[in-house]
């Protein structure tokens, strides 16, 4: 039998609605409306954040803080990329969310974009009276270039300025805990030769063990003592000491092939390497590395959010 075009037409556009509704109806939770979006923490265009506030937090009774850096090498990625479970978990617990953006690396140095993402957290502070923020209680996490960075400004030396004229830079940068999704152990992109040795490390960090990334012109500025302490202060392991504040630390790539700069950025021996340093040093920490078989103990938090949320002091309700 000979089908018209018009009922091959409607057929194939009644499959096309069908596959969208199904795809729909199976679609991840969407992330709740903010309390406030896009509000500006700092004089540039990619120094916002979003927040949202706990319920029942109140001035007698401000609630905890949980801030979210997102990913994306400093060259892309949104603070839209949050995670909608874990804002609503965060919620339902009584602890209130912020996700920030910051500058990618196209128009700041990686100094100047670590402290944009911790004049986040200072500006979040300065709000904590009009949005009840209890300001003693803040974390951080993130993943990849934003794991890294929440465990930067754990680790720093605090950053608050008490003469500074800005009341922003007057406010603490210190945090009561941190999580690290896929991140990476130091931002001394030097440093990665003793993970993964001279041939890996010039082969896929290319992109970012460059003078021009660390605000410098030469190899020699890179070199020099003023490099050196400039490296030093992007060191992220470096930076940790005995009274940093509990780390949760994680690595789901499922083997230890290095075949794309993915991988390489991604290697499970990051967070392992954070993992040894945090124990040698006594740093509480966590650990869920399963391609090197590191698990959490199972007397603690399981998961990231079960982390956060203890550490904070908030009750964790579901799975």
């Amino acid at each position: 039998m000979i089908r018209s075009p018009c009922i091959k037409l409607a057929r194939y556009f009644l499959s096309a609605l069908v596959g969208t509704l199904a795809l729909t109806a199976f679609a991840a939770d969407p992330v709740p409306a903010p309390t406030h979006t896009h509000v500006a923490y700092g004089p540039h265009a990619r120094n916002v954040l979003d927040f949202w506030a706990a319920p029942a937090a109140t001035a007698e009774t401000p609630a905890p803080l949980v801030i979210f850096i997102h990913g994306g090498g400093w060259s892309k990625g949104d603070k839209s990329q949050v995670s909608a479970k874990m804002v609503q978990d965060c919620l339902d617990a009584g602890v209130s969310f912020a996700a920030i953006n910051y500058r990618f690396k196209s128009t700041a140095s990686l100094p100047e974009i670590l402290r944009d993402c911790a004049r986040a957290v200072q500006f979040l502070r300065h709000q904590a009276g009009a949005w009840y923020i209890d300001s003693k209680r803040v974390a951080a996490y993130g993943s990849s270039a934003g794991a890294g960075t929440s465990l930067w400004i754990a680790f720093h030396d605090d950053l608050a300025d008490p003469a500074s004229p800005d009341p922003v830079l007057r406010e603490s940068t210190r945090l009561t805990c941190a999580g690290s999704v896929s991140g990476q152990f130091s931002y001394d992109f030097l440093r990665w030769r003793e993970l993964f040795g001279d041939e890996i490390t010039a082969l896929f960090a290319k992109a970012y063990a460059v003078p021009s990334f660390y605000g410098m012109k030469t190899q020699e500025d890179l070199l020099s003592p003023e490099g050196v302490k400039i490296r030093a202060d992007c060191d992220v392991i470096g930076l940790m000491r005995a009274d940093s504040p509990p780390f949760f630390v994680s690595s789901s790539l499922p083997d230890l092939e290095l075949k794309s700069s993915s991988q390489f950025l991604h290697h499970p021996t990051h967070s392992q390497k954070l993992y040894e340093q945090a124990q040698k040093l006594g740093v509480p920490v966590v650990a869920s590395i399963p391609a090197l078989k590191i698990s959490p103990p199972a007397d603690g938090p399981k998961s990231l959010r079960d982390f956060l949320l203890l550490h904070l002091g908030a009750a964790v309700h579901g799975k």
